[in-house]
């Protein structure tokens, strides 16, 4: 039987990953009277420097896994492309949640489009794409512009190329790896929102409001709440949320990504992707929010109730991306909320930190 007890103040989380999300999940956890532990191969991770314990080593050594797991209680992650042995390495020695199901749906997107479709949730056209010849027939199908793109590893607008023409194909297929691939429908959206849901061990879900999403050179550049959607629409969104939480009998908090397609009558809604952890888009959750998305995340995989996700004033979310971090002290004008990573070189399309902006409720 899993274990549903909730975790005491003391316990001590283990982190996989020690990024930006490491970091403010380890803060998170401080405030709830939580220890953690954050486990990356990167010896400068910005997550070391909030928490006394740390394994510096690779996510396939096996003893400083398992070392790793008798030091802690139960086990998160901050990004979705943990090694799938890694994560089940460590599920059979401690509680991992998510789970690796969660893990191992959200890392291959035909897997990935393949659950959502199964139950009834709507995605883009796709094909999968192992070969030149198969490229040839999904663009047969689904015609032009396209995206080709990774079943895995991808992020941030890597690993996909758009096709606009027949003569773009080969080069794609030969510079995108690893294969295979899947060619999807370009979907011609108004505009991209995302949900971040969270589940505990005893089924309760709760979700943030939906934010609405604007990229540049394919990395997220602001998260806007409220989106600029009917109520209907933002109250779909949330049910499609919760659906798939329940649908992983997932554990943790989970980001979700739409596309609003316009429709004769009104707007509908497509999963773009799901992310198995707290999400960027969720950033704005800090400044706003009685739970953020990082307590909340904490709350959950302790067994833990969840807490109240309500907003307290409307904002804007920008990301903070490579030298933009040198100019904060100057940005921070009106009701402006800065959180910096610590990292300490900021290379071009590197999230060095995020501003939030408030604009409250009068």
């Amino acid at each position: 039987m899993p274990q549903t007890t909730p975790l005491p103040p003391g316990t001590m989380i283990g982190i996989l990953g020690g990024g930006q999300l490491g970091r403010m999940l380890s803060l998170a956890a401080s405030r709830l009277g939580m220890r953690t532990h954050i486990y990356c191969p990167d010896p400068h991770s910005p997550a070391f420097e909030v928490t006394a314990h740390r394994t510096v080593a690779a996510y396939d050594d096996e003893a400083a896994l398992a070392a790793f797991a008798a030091a802690v209680d139960v086990v998160t992650y901050e990004f979705e492309n943990v090694p799938a042995a890694t994560a089940e390495f460590l599920a059979a020695r401690k509680p991992l949640r998510p789970g690796a199901n969660a893990l191992a749906i959200s890392q291959d997107r035909l897997a990935e489009k393949a659950f959502l479709a199964s139950k009834n949730i709507p995605v883009a056209p796709h094909y999968p794409v192992a070969t030149l010849a198969d490229l040839d027939a999904a663009i047969a199908a689904l015609g032009l512009p396209a995206v080709l793109k990774t079943t895995r590893l991808g992020y941030d607008g890597k690993g996909q190329r758009v096709l606009h023409h027949l003569d773009d194909a080969a080069q794609a297929f030969a510079a995108l790896d690893p294969k295979p691939l899947v060619l999807e429908a370009f979907v011609p959206f108004e505009r991209e929102i995302s949900v971040v849901v969270a589940r505990n061990l005893a089924g309760e879900v709760k979700s943030f409001d939906p934010a609405e999403n604007v990229h540049r050179d394919h990395i997220l550049f602001t998260s806007t709440v409220p989106a600029a959607i009917p109520a209907a629409l933002e109250k779909h969104a949330g049910m499609i949320a919760k659906a798939i939480v329940i649908a992983l009998d997932y554990v943790g908090v989970l980001g979700v990504e739409f596309f609003v397609v316009p429709g004769d009558q009104r707007p509908t809604l497509l999963v773009n992707e799901i992310a198995p952890r707290v999400h960027n888009s969720g950033h704005w959750t800090e400044a706003v929010c009685l739970t953020n998305q990082f307590e909340q995340h904490i709350r959950a995989i302790l067994g833990w109730p969840l807490g109240d996700p309500a907003r307290l004033a409307d904002v804007v979310m920008q990301n903070l991306i490579g030298d933009e971090v040198l100019a904060i002290p100057a940005a921070l004008t009106g009701h402006a909320q800065p959180h910096l990573y610590g990292k300490t070189e900021g290379r071009a399309g590197r999230k060095m930190g995020h501003v939030n902006r408030l604009q409250p409720k009068l």
